[in-house]
């Protein structure tokens, strides 16, 4: 029997014959010779065969083919520089699993198709090249977040998806019910986060988080996942490193690993080559002027909108860091400024090239009755931020940290215009499925 192999490793087998295990992704004839294309979930190669070389009934099989009709395919590797990948198959024999109908076909065709359509075949597109090759950045990108936490001493915690209330801001918040109770989806691990930290120093979590913010905008998913560190005894420029060295790290590891991947989306390799640290640190004020000087009708005491994060975006190749926001559009637990306490200790890193807030975090608020007192002032309710308190009541320290969306960055160094590409099954405003 011959060995069963994955496309990405035909070079093993060079001049040896295997089987692959896959699905049809296009079939061209000439005369007498027939160029079927394979994919097999780990690439694509180019099979070759001969009319009078194998049976007539192997053959008119593989003529008869239809796109991504499931078959085993044998047959022998040979090297060729002019083939994708360096490799062909001499194809000798093809076992078909399924052979999809032609009065039924595969939805979706070599053609153009529009944006909703393919929305609704999700579950399909993602065999597309280009679909999968974005499949195989994210993979990266979630496989080195786990890397470089865990080769720098961080535990990981798992913390809660039904939480008893608020963490962003009540407005944004997926009520379910709970037994004779109400929760809701979380927003951020962090609080839970912060209980980790006193425990084992450094720690991150790292899951699915829910918004119901009603935003229909290219950056925005109601679904999404996010790593979120959180460090005992750091303070906001310890913070500010940290990400700076992780999404480094990241996109490092992206353009060893990668390359590919990035080539089939057409990334422009040089522009991530230049992400490497330091990157640009701007305080609020900064970058307010820079916006007014470009023509943002932006106010001092607003928060920045997706339009205001390009424009600063334009003005650097590497991502940047606004730290101190006003304490008036930041989380009830962030730290107030001590040289201007209407400042928070806080900061957002802002991608290049137009992709928006990757990075959300800062220092967090260590006084007991500073954070008694903003509970108070926005409204929350005490009763179940009683166990967070206690944090503050028995052995407080400063600690800081961030989130970070998963998304948004695979979005950003795939070059995508739009996060609905970004993960498998997308959930928006107004999708929900498949």
């Amino acid at each position: 029997m011959t060995p069963v192999v994955e496309i990405r490793r035909v070079s093993e087998h060079a001049g040896q014959e295997v089987t692959l295990q896959g699905w049809l992704y296009n079939l061209r004839e000439s005369g007498k010779l027939l160029f079927p294309l394979f994919r097999d979930g780990t690439g694509i190669i180019q099979g070759v065969m001969v009319k009078s070389a194998v049976p007539p009934e192997v053959f008119d099989s593989v003529r008869g083919l239809t796109q991504e009709s499931s078959l085993r395919v044998t047959g022998k590797v040979r090297a060729d520089k002019r083939a994708p990948g360096g490799f062909e198959l001499d194809v000798s024999n093809v076992e078909v699993l399924q052979l999809i109908p032609g009065e039924a076909p595969y939805p979706i065709t070599p053609k153009e198709h529009g944006t909703e359509f393919l929305m609704d075949h999700r579950h399909l597109w993602l065999r597309s090249t280009r679909q999968r090759a974005i499949l195989g950045v994210r993979h990266e990108i979630i496989k080195a977040v786990r890397d470089f936490f865990d080769e720098r001493g961080f535990t990981l915690v798992d913390t809660p998806i039904f939480t008893p209330s608020a963490c962003e801001g009540t407005t944004t918040l997926f009520e379910v019910n709970y037994f004779e109770d109400k929760a809701y989806l979380t927003q951020s691990g962090q609080l839970y986060n912060e209980a980790a930290a006193m425990a084992v120093g450094k720690t991150y979590c790292f899951g699915p988080t829910f918004r119901a913010e009603k935003s229909k905008t290219r950056r925005h998913l109601t679904e999404f996942w996010m790593v979120e560190p959180e460090v005992a005894f750091a303070r906001l420029e310890d913070i500010m490193t940290l990400g700076e060295e992780l999404v480094a790290f990241l996109v490092a590891r992206v353009l060893a690993k990668r390359r590919p991947e990035l080539a089939t989306l057409e990334r422009k390799i040089e522009n991530l080559e230049k992400v490497q640290p330091p990157f640009p640190r701007l305080s609020y004020d900064e970058a307010l002027k820079i916006l007014q000087g470009k023509g943002s009708e932006i106010q001092w005491g607003g928060d920045f909108g997706g339009t205001d994060e390009t424009m600063l975006s334009e003005t650097s190749e590497k991502p940047i860091l606004v730290h101190r926001y006003p304490s008036q559009v930041k989380a009830f637990y962030m730290a107030p400024d001590p040289a201007r306490p209407e400042l928070a200790l806080c900061v957002d890193m802002i991608a290049p090239e137009g992709h928006g807030e990757i990075i959300g975090g800062g220092e967090r608020l260590a006084d007991l009755a500073l954070l008694e007192q903003r509970i108070q002032q926005r409204n929350l309710p005490r009763q179940t931020f009683e166990w967070y308190l206690d944090l503050r009541r028995y052995g407080t320290v400063p600690h800081s940290g961030f989130g970070m969306g998963i998304e948004r960055v695979v979005g950003w160094i795939c070059g995508l215009e739009h996060v609905r590409e970004t993960i498998p099954f997308p959930r928006m405003l107004y999708r929900l499925t498949p």
